[in-house]
């Protein structure tokens, strides 16, 4: 018996995936979690075959949630869903540890594809997917900004151009104020930038938020 888990925030979301998969695998134990929290909770105490998570959740991220669990169960199959757009997030996810990435718009008609994919243990990668990695190879000058920020500096930067304060986001992250302001200096070197309106105002341009 598939043993399914899905992380996601909203409860309508939640239902709808559980609704496809359970068309898809009628005998499959599918359970739900609302955080990362939760999720890496749920994924340490019980077995599962595959971890269907959003990648924006409140508190951890989903991308936060990823590397965990690939630390700890490195064959077990994660994908990743967002509202957000392949070109922005699918290939940090991938080199996370991620088996692919489904944007939320299509996951009705390719989430029982990828699940049936991620369970023979291949990668689910869409067309758009395979082009940009082959065009990125060889390419790192052209790289915006925010790919050369480390996994936890992409989440910081997310959480301060949506408007969270310093200490507001040490608590979401577990991490310290200090801490979060190392890496709010490392974002700001890295990207040339000055002030956190400087990148409210790039992440909406690349539609990271």
């Amino acid at each position: 018996m598939i043993r399914i888990i899905i992380a996601d925030d909203h409860t309508v979301v939640r239902r709808g995936l559980k609704q496809i998969l359970m068309e898809g695998f009628p005998d499959a134990t599918i359970e739900e979690v609302v955080d990362a929290g939760d999720l890496i909770h749920k994924v340490m105490s019980s077995e599962w075959d595959v971890v269907i998570s959003d990648l924006s959740m409140p508190g951890r991220s989903g991308l936060d949630a990823l590397q965990q669990i690939k630390q700890n169960f490195p064959k077990l199959p994660v994908l990743i869903l967002s509202v957000h757009s392949e070109e922005q997030y699918a290939l940090r996810v991938l080199k996370a540890g991620a088996s692919g990435y489904l944007n939320k718009d299509s996951a009705p008609e390719e989430l029982i594809n990828a699940v049936q994919r991620v369970l023979l243990g291949k990668k689910y990668i869409t067309a758009s997917i395979a082009e940009k990695l082959a065009t990125t190879l060889g390419h790192d000058a052209e790289k915006p900004a925010h790919e050369y920020l480390s996994n936890r500096e992409f989440d910081v930067l997310k959480q301060i151009a949506s408007g969270k304060s310093v200490s507001d986001i040490a608590e979401a992250l577990s991490l310290s104020i200090t801490t979060v302001s190392t890496y709010r200096a490392r974002i700001m070197i890295k990207m040339g930038m000055r002030t956190n309106a400087d990148l409210t105002l790039y992440a909406i341009e690349n539609k990271l938020l």
